[in-house]
């Protein structure tokens, strides 16, 4: 690959002065207005939302919730049982695709767009182009999938630069380090018993079935699935519409490729590229590496990459290391759900940033179901303590139920302490999708896939959404009061997110310390403590982010009962920690205060003012024996977040 970093047109893009936040489109949902919704409707019955439908209107409002990255789901050209002949577009068969619209993660061609997004097809590409020059207008970046471990069952680019996957492979062998995929030779492949049934709704007999369908499809030798699955004729429940790539991973799991000396954790991408510089790699490498250059020279800012941990850690040292020699601020994100993984794909696959699904997300979703506690949070958040800076939150994407769905929370409002917590609890980027915003429950059953997420299968309105976008004028002006009042309330909290400097900081949990506060054995804290109501349990969190000029108090209320007042403590061992604080307090009066304090007296003459930021009163917190501390209550399922401010 030659190196024309040098020349490689940038992105300036002024960075903000808090975390960085990727909202998720589903592109194609995105801008449709039809309200039809017929389940497994065509796309003239259903319609399709277009890149033109992200006008100025459109981008400022996804700016408004303190976006820095969109993330363009189902960009690249996957297999949809819409036909595009007239344009020079084979037909995809539907008996290998999921819904009507297709999986965004069947991709056919990576060197172009899906047709549905285009005004005109045959300017598909140039629309796209388009549509990144207008996001980076708007100043913000630009992030679309790339998925390595599997393509379409029939992928075909017809792009003239680049062979085929499989094109070249020898299908007579299982496994060759060259080949592209995997096979089963002399076997043909075989359709999951009772797929007919899913097959455009297994509507054979309507007039809008398309004329491939005939419950067969021809390939031979048959591959290996897309989740590895090596069964001529896989399960209905396997990812039947895609094949695994090789990555030169034997079929018996040793590896047709050098290996990455452990050493090379510490090492920086540079000293990564150089070390594969001069190695002989398997095909699959270069070809994806050679996917992801093209569209950063098309102006993409980075990519989310979809289940990369079924693709080998070198592999990725390789690829990340290749696009970081490219564009240095390239924005690297995996979706990785294995904990012991973590720090691999991290520090040897040079990866920016994880989902924290399977200990963040799925904890926090717990408690927001009135399951968990707080401290469970408390601790998976410390298991990843080294790491924190890495692992992205979020509380909805489109592999995940939406909020307010009955299967999880029923309520919008129910997550809106978790919003709070989530999204400023580190200083790894932050996830919101589409519609979460204005409380979008995902009830629409389309077609393929069961609801509570919002369809990534068939062509779809999204309600919610549709209200606020407002015929594109993006107002809210269809919206409900209460989608309204979700959207500030939104808003006010990604604006923390994103441009408070506090957030950039180091993080102090006052949970531990303010639920062991009754257990205090304390003479005086007793005798001060039986007058003051004290309502801090397992359904709130409290902590500090703080940065060397810059502190934020979070608290936030899970229960949807209020708490009453009660006092909440920053001990004064954490508050000496907060530079911000340190030059308001002298630690040896604490410690006089602390031991010789029978009469609870406070340093009065340095109180700290505690400046909302939410919507929600100032207030004033004060020294004591105890460190600093802040007497509020907090209704149902407020959060309250105040800027520390030293009088």
């Amino acid at each position: 690959m030659e190196n024309e970093n040098a020349n490689h047109p940038r992105t300036q893009i002024p960075p903000n002065s808090g975390k960085p936040v990727v909202y998720q489109v589903f592109t194609r949902l995105f801008g449709n207005t039809n309200t039809t919704n017929k389940p497994w409707g065509t796309i003239e019955e259903n319609g399709v939302g277009k890149f033109s439908d992200f006008t100025p209107q459109a981008l400022q409002s996804i700016k408004a919730l303190g976006t820095t990255h969109i993330w363009y789901t189902g960009v690249p050209h996957h297999a949809l049982a819409t036909s595009y002949l007239n344009f020079g577009i084979t037909d995809d068969d539907p008996d290998v695709i999921k819904g009507r619209a297709g999986s965004p993660y069947a991709v056919k061609d990576y060197y172009n767009v899906n047709p549905d997004l285009a005004e005109n097809p045959a300017n598909r590409l140039h629309e796209f182009e388009a549509l990144i020059q207008r996001t980076h207008q708007h100043g913000m970046k630009v992030v679309i999938d790339i998925v390595p471990n599997h393509v379409a069952r029939r992928y075909q680019s017809f792009s003239p630069r680049h062979d085929n996957f499989g094109a070249n492979d020898d299908k007579s062998q299982a496994y060759a380090r060259d080949n592209n995929f995997y096979y089963l030779p002399n076997i043909p492949f075989v359709l999951p018993e009772g797929v007919a049934d899913t097959v455009l709704g297994g509507k054979a007999n309507e007039k809008n079935q398309h004329q491939l369908v005939d419950g067969k499809f021809d390939e031979f030798p048959a591959k290996w699935t897309g989740n590895g699955s090596r069964a001529s004729q896989p399960d209905i429940n396997d990812w039947y519409e895609t094949v695994k790539i090789n990555y030169g991973v034997k079929p018996d799991g040793t590896h047709d490729f050098p290996e990455l000396p452990e050493a090379y954790r510490d090492k920086s991408v540079q000293e990564h590229a150089a070390f594969w510089a001069d190695k002989s790699l398997p095909d699959s490498w270069y070809k994806f590496r050679d996917i992801a250059i093209y569209w950063l020279d098309k102006g993409v800012d980075g990519f989310r990459f979809d289940m990369a941990e079924m693709v080998p850690v070198a592999f990725w040292s390789f690829l990340n290391s290749a696009i970081k020699q490219r564009n240095p601020d390239a924005f690297l994100l995996a979706e990785v759900y294995q904990p012991d993984k973590y720090r691999d794909y991290i520090q040897l696959g040079k990866m920016d940033y994880l989902y924290d699904k399977v200990g963040f997300y799925d904890t926090l979703k717990s408690i927001i179901r009135g399951e968990g506690k707080v401290s469970a949070l408390v601790s998976t958040n410390k298991d990843v303590a080294d790491i924190s800076s890495h692992m992205l939150n979020f509380l909805e994407n489109h592999d995940e139920q939406r909020i307010p769905s009955g299967d999880f929370a029923g309520s919008a409002e129910q997550g809106k302490p978790a919003l709070t917590v989530s999204a400023l609890i580190n200083n790894a980027p932050y996830l919101l999708y589409f519609g979460q915003d204005v409380g979008e429950d995902g009830s629409e059953d389309m077609g393929f896939g069961d609801p509570t997420r919002t369809t990534i299968f068939d062509y779809a309105g999204v309600p919610a959404h549709q209200r606020w976008m407002n015929q594109g004028k993006f107002d809210g002006g269809q919206s409900t009061a209460d989608e309204k009042s979700l959207r500030r309330f939104y808003e006010q909290v990604m604006k923390i997110a994103s441009s408070n400097t506090a957030i950039l900081g180091d993080f102090i949990s006052l949970h531990a310390a303010n639920l062991a506060q009754t257990a205090l054995k304390s003479i005086a804290y007793s005798k001060t403590q039986s007058a003051r109501p004290h309502g801090y349990t397992e359904q709130q969190f409290a902590f500090v982010r703080h940065a060397e000029n810059d502190a934020i108090l979070v608290i936030a209320n899970f229960s949807t009962q209020a708490t009453g007042e009660f006092t909440l403590t920053i001990p004064t061992a954490d508050m000496m920690e907060i530079n911000a604080l340190g030059g308001s307090y002298d630690s040896a009066a604490l410690n006089r205060l602390s031991t010789n304090n029978a009469n609870n007296t406070t340093l009065s003459n340095n109180p700290i003012t505690a400046k909302a930021l939410l919507s929600h009163d100032d207030a004033t917190m004060i020294a004591t024996e105890n460190g600093l501390e802040i007497t509020i209550s907090l209704e149902g399922l407020e959060s309250k977040v105040f800027d520390l401010i030293p009088d």
